[in-house]
């Protein structure tokens, strides 16, 4: 076996890629600071080193989970089919990261494998998120191409269309573990609603024009805004009318609703600016040889 083909910052051929490293990189800067905010004991006074670094990798592995998603987006949109190299490395770090915050939960629970069990069985939140974890765990375990060659091609994407409810599972332990201000909740839900949206649009149609990338970025929009009104009448006090038309006012600050309109719009536009110039590159003359 040629273990250069195995080492995470080289291709498939075994050949270096720098591509793939500087993505390696990226990927473990989040767990470089969890461990050194850690060690200076949770950044903040009186803070619990284990469940702020607990917390931290279940948002990282939330945050790598829709990354991982939006990564075919990226291609079909900007034409880069050397993306397709990293769609793996960041969808395992996603589980990574979600084993890791099992396992600081587990250690701040003594490592009493009992107690573990029963508040997984009991509290419904961590019930959905262990849900979570096992869904990524099986698509980590037959992320290589030893599995598709094993399953074949048709199973395995069979199989590996788990990330959508494994994604759904995650965003909704998120949800009811913060209970609070739901922000970047309901930001990740935004911007899964886009990438769902991408991927009904572009099926069987190629890439969608500008204009229905706009009005997919408006519906994610809407979508958000829905979502952050709903959580709010069901699980506060707070009437989803009230929390509805606060997207309109900046008293409250810039809602994620916005976030996700400005990053849908922005996309469209880069998009439309890449294809603009794989056109020009494409209809330019080429160069006579000098004589």
């Amino acid at each position: 076996m040629d273990i250069r083909r195995h080492v995470p910052w080289n291709d498939r051929a075994g050949r270096f890629s720098a591509l793939k490293t500087a993505v390696l990189g990226l990927l473990l800067l989040p767990g470089l600071a969890i461990a050194a905010g850690f060690a200076a004991g949770g950044g903040q006074p009186g803070a619990r080193p284990v469940t702020v670094a607990l917390h931290a990798c279940g948002d990282w592995s939330l945050r790598f989970l829709v990354l991982s998603l939006a990564v075919t987006p990226a291609i079909a949109l900007f034409a880069r089919p050397r993306l397709m190299l990293v769609r793996r490395m960041v969808g395992v770090a996603a589980f990574a990261y979600a084993a890791l915050h099992l396992t600081l939960y587990s250690a701040d629970q003594k490592w009493n494998l009992g107690v573990i069990a029963g508040e997984i069985v009991h509290r419904i939140y961590l019930t959905i998120g262990f849900g979570a974890l096992l869904a990524l765990a099986l698509l980590a375990a037959t992320s290589a191409d030893a599995a598709i060659r094993a399953m074949g091609a048709s199973r395995w994407r069979w199989l590996h269309r788990l990330v959508y409810p494994a994604a759904v599972l995650a965003l909704v332990h998120f949800f009811l573990q913060t209970r609070f201000d739901v922000s970047e909740p309901v930001l990740m839900s935004g911007l899964f609603v886009w990438l769902m949206g991408f991927r009904l649009v572009v099926r069987g149609r190629g890439v969608p024009a500008a204009g229905v990338l706009a009005g997919l970025s408006l519906a994610a929009f809407a979508a958000t805004i829905a979502i952050e009104a709903l959580w709010y009448g069901v699980a506060t006090t707070a009437g989803w009318r009230t929390v509805a038309a606060a997207n309109f006012s900046l008293v409250a600050g810039v809602r994620p609703a916005w976030l996700v309109l400005a990053a849908g719009l922005a996309v469209s536009t880069a998009a439309r600016l890449a294809a603009r110039r794989r056109l020009s590159a494409e209809g330019s003359p080429a160069r006579s040889p000098r004589k």
